[in-house]
């Protein structure tokens, strides 16, 4: 590890830790390590560009934000929270029961956590607080914990990035991430419920049965679109990125058509909106691979692979300490981050052990995803406190059983691996 690399990685550390943003302090330390090595500077043109412009299924990304900002918009996500509220919202804690749900049905149409929690969390929030029938930060958490499924069940963002730096299917990785998302979905149910009879939550008011057909009728449409994309995507239809554009075309017709809640303004306001998240985004890919370029000059992934293969270390004990690591950077870093630049540290070592690669990424992204939920940085909780105003402590002090129930179900993916790899073995995954 040469001179010019420790300078470099100095001032990533200390660029982000005066609170520069991710991607200029990215940009940087690898403008100083290019200079220090007397590299030319125009190297950091043409990795971001070729990066960029090489890799298709990136165009994925800008598309499922699209797709969940039209399903944030009008009645879609209204029609699809009463028909949650009609399944289970008839059991005592019921509200908190259809938060988890809802969240498990809008993340098959977002794969963004972020999204789930500021569009869908924020109007399940404020049903939860009415008249006071449940905790102010009791709501929060659950709705900051429930929309970490969004980016585990697929279409999922991180994925997505993952597949970019692993040369893994990202078809595969879907797969992988829905029998996880559906663990993830049963334990926090089970703790709400718990927490009910503990806490005396209310049962609100049942919907007749009756009903329940025409509120059915009601969310199909929106229902269908998490069915069209998986169906698209493992009956050979389309590829991962084409089933983006169809749910972005999907969730536009639905919202603008179908239902008639979006207005030409509105639609501008969304792509506007679209566009800058994406912006944000590209950036911190832009530069993440420039200063990939570092780290693959420095030969740093093949030092990491041969160290752990020396120390002689299990795949197992490799996993739970890459576990804790990720936890850990979790809480300080985005994931856009931990995905572009730490994962690819880790990936020739993970090979070397032999660990299943779909397997290795749907771990790191529910390990990526709790980091989002984890006090003090967690950017989830900031996310509820701002479009909420619930006082941070109060969100803090309710999380703590929620990242609690993941860890043991995070713990029981690491020890079984057909956890994760039952699904796409039976699609013809070979791994």
């Amino acid at each position: 590890m040469s001179s010019a690399f420790i300078l470099a990685l100095g001032a990533f550390f200390v660029l982000g830790a005066i609170g520069a943003p991710i991607a200029l302090a990215m940009m940087v330390s690898a403008i100083g390590y290019l200079f220090a090595t007397g590299q030319d500077v125009g190297l950091l043109a043409e990795q971001s560009l070729n990066g960029l412009f090489n890799s298709y299924v990136l165009l994925a990304v800008p598309l499922f934000i699209l797709a969940a900002n039209f399903m944030n918009a009008g009645t879609v996500s209204d029609r699809l929270l009463e028909f949650c509220v009609a399944i289970v919202g008839r059991f005592r804690g019921g509200l908190a029961q259809v938060n988890v749900v809802a969240s498990l049905i809008f993340s098959g149409m977002s794969g963004s956590a972020i999204a789930d929690a500021a569009g869908l969390g924020r109007v399940i929030i404020e049903m939860m607080c009415k008249h006071d029938r449940y905790p102010a930060g009791y709501a929060a958490a659950v709705t900051a914990a429930s929309s970490v499924i969004g980016p585990i069940i697929p279409p999922s963002i991180p994925m997505i990035l993952y597949a970019l730096v692993s040369d893994t299917s990202i078809g595969y990785l879907f797969l992988g991430g829905i029998l996880p998302g559906l663990i993830l979905a049963a334990v926090m149910m089970v703790l709400n419920a718990w927490a009910a009879r503990r806490r005396d939550f209310p049962r609100d008011e049942a919907v007749p049965l009756k009903a329940i057909p025409r509120i059915t009728g009601r969310a199909f449409p929106a229902l269908l679109l998490p069915v069209i994309l998986l169906a698209g995507i493992y009956g050979g239809a389309v590829t991962p990125t084409e089933a983006a554009a169809v749910a972005a075309a999907y969730a536009l017709l639905l919202a603008a058509v179908f239902y008639r809640s979006l207005t030409l303004r509105e639609f501008i306001t969304l792509v506007r909106d679209g566009a800058r998240s994406t912006s944000v985004v590209g950036l911190i890919i832009a530069s993440a691979l420039v200063f990939n370029y570092v780290v693959a000059n420095e030969n740093i992934p093949n030092i990491v692979a041969a160290h752990l293969a020396h120390i002689q270390m299990s795949p197992l004990l490799f996993l739970l300490l890459i576990n804790v690591l990720f936890l850990l950077l979790g809480c300080l870093f985005d994931a856009t981050t931990l995905l572009l630049i730490v994962v690819p540290l880790f990936l020739p070592a993970a090979r070397e052990l032999g660990i299943d690669l779909v397997h290795f990424g749907v771990i790191i992204t529910i390990n990526i995803m709790l980091g989002l939920i984890t006090p003090p940085y967690g950017v989830l909780l900031f996310v509820i406190n701002g479009v909420t105003g619930i006082p941070l402590k109060d969100i803090i002090r309710e999380i703590w059983p929620f990242i609690g129930v993941i860890l043991l179900a995070l713990l029981f993916m690491v020890i079984v691996p057909d956890s994760v790899l039952w699904l796409p073995r039976q699609f013809g995954y070979l791994g």
